[in-house]
């Protein structure tokens, strides 16, 4: 951690004061980062800087979203050497496909959200300011969402063992000699709880396009409590997000073409990407995920939908979800092809320059639904039916949920075909403690480094702690993850 830290002062302060074409504003000192931040304007300047950096392709630009879903048995590979293949094959180890840019990208991301409380904080104690309750709240927001992100990476799951280590809680800005060990799984959720509950009231309850409001807030609370079993809390959540009508979900018509357009009706976070920042091109998800060749020879194929998803999402002929696939180059009739961030299958984004400047929807309705019918399960099961037929129906060939009908392997597979390409499954089946099994058959795969189905015990579903952070910071080498 001392390496990085060192790293990110520097790295911080280009964060802040650059991208000129990006942010509106210029801090009211660029010059000295103590008293930078002096009013609500200078504030907004970190924060637009924050959300900018969630976009990196580290982050949820790209490798995020695509480790949820190649780990997770919906999406396979027809070829290894095109990029990211370690993400399926699981071939980590400590010193080679560690992903550390996932550790020490999300702790500068840390680092900048906590400097910027800090600087409020100084600006509140230099005397009364009015307005910088919604910056306190969404950098709130957004650490509480990095630290989620991480305890899923690198710790156990809550209900497996919350006492093992989850990752190093960082809730100031760290000094140069400043080594923190890692915090329990228990511990972080216990922070990323405390985060969200304190910044829930400065947010507002208006939709705040592009940035992180009230029910953003609300929305991630009830994912958080749904991944610690507190069902209660989850669906208290999610029914407050549901009851604000502030959002509505799509019509079956309006599904497909919601893809196309910018913060719809059901994006409660969405982050934008913008021709010239944040657009990663060849590099970006829409590349990752349309099949080899389309609209460019860059576009190697790199993931396609497995059999089991397809299969799932065959269930239903008539399936609304159907629109956003094509064909993959397997053959001109296998449907393995996800087009969501490509616009459409014909490539036409999101209404930008460019069609691969598309925005990342971070938190849907959708999802909250979903969440909603989950929680309730437990509590009452003609409100957990009612919930998921809300998305279910978009499979209208398909019979719909009942008190008596509806399970947790139901509303799995109804969070599969929805949220498809959008970074949940393997964090899903890891939760659930469900088994994974893998498309291994394309290309004649060799993947010496897992078997073709795997589960929790698994010690190779928790990242490893990079060699080069242990060097950094030897401390970290006592709590390495098991096996490696």
């Amino acid at each position: 951690m001392k390496r990085i830290y060192i790293l990110l002062v520097g790295f911080l302060s280009l964060s802040i004061f650059s991208c000129k074409d990006f942010l509106d504003e210029t801090p009211t000192n660029s010059g000295d980062s103590e008293i930078a931040v002096r009013t609500p304007a200078d504030a907004k300047v970190i924060v637009n800087g924050l959300m900018r950096n969630m976009t990196h392709f580290n982050y949820y630009g790209r490798n995020f979203i695509m480790y949820g879903d190649a780990k997770g048995g919906d999406l396979t590979i027809s070829s290894q050497g095109r990029g990211l293949d370690a993400f399926y094959t699981f071939n980590h180890g400590v010193s080679t496909n560690n992903y550390s840019s996932f550790w020490s990208h999300i702790y500068f991301c840390i680092m900048q959200t906590n400097s910027l409380l800090e600087s409020i904080d100084k600006a509140e104690e230099a005397g009364p300011v009015a307005g910088f309750d919604i910056y306190k709240g969404q950098a709130l927001t957004a650490r509480a969402m990095m630290y989620f992100d991480l305890v899923r990476l690198y710790g156990k799951s809550y209900d497996d063992d919350k006492t093992s280590f989850g990752v190093p809680l960082v809730t100031n800005t760290l000094s140069s000699t400043d080594q923190p060990l890692r915090a329990s799984v228990e511990a972080n959720y216990a922070q990323i709880i405390s985060d969200l509950t304190t910044a829930a009231p400065l947010l507002p309850k208006t939709i705040t396009n592009g940035y992180i409001n009230y029910y953003a807030n609300l929305a991630l609370q009830s994912r958080v409590y749904l991944y610690m079993e507190d069902y209660a809390n989850a669906l208290k959540a999610a029914e407050d997000v549901i009851n604000s009508k502030l959002y509505s979900p799509y019509t079956n018509e309006g599904w497909v073409d919601s893809w196309r357009n910018q913060f719809g009706s059901e994006s409660i976070f969405e982050l934008g990407v913008f021709p010239g920042e944040g657009d990663l091109g060849t590099g970006s998800l829409g590349f990752y995920l349309r099949r080899a060749a389309h609209g460019s020879t860059s576009a190697l194929g790199w993931f396609m939908a497995s059999d089991s998803f397809l299969q799932r999402l065959g269930q239903d002929p008539s399936d609304v979800r159907w629109g956003i696939m094509s064909y993959d180059e397997t053959s001109t009739t296998r449907q393995g092809s996800l087009y969501k961030y490509s616009g459409s299958t014909t490539l036409v984004g999101d209404q930008k320059a460019t069609q691969t400047a598309v925005n990342i929807k971070v938190i849907r309705l959708s999802e909250v639904y979903l969440i909603a019918a989950e929680a309730a399960l437990s509590i009452d099961k003609v409100k957990a039916a009612s919930y998921l037929n809300l998305i279910r129906k978009r499979s209208p060939g398909l019979a719909p949920a009942t008190a008596e009908t509806v399970t947790e392997d139901m509303i799995l597979d109804e969070r599969s075909r929805e949220l498809f390409g959008e970074g949940h499954r393997f964090f899903d089946m890891i939760r659930l403690n469900k088994t994974i099994t893998f498309n291994d058959e394309f290309g004649d795969l060799t993947i010496p480094h897992r078997e073709k189905s795997i589960s929790r015990s698994f010690y190779k579903t928790r990242l490893p702690i990079s060699q080069t952070e242990i060097n950094a910071n030897p401390g970290l080498e006592a709590q390495q993850n098991e096996g490696y």
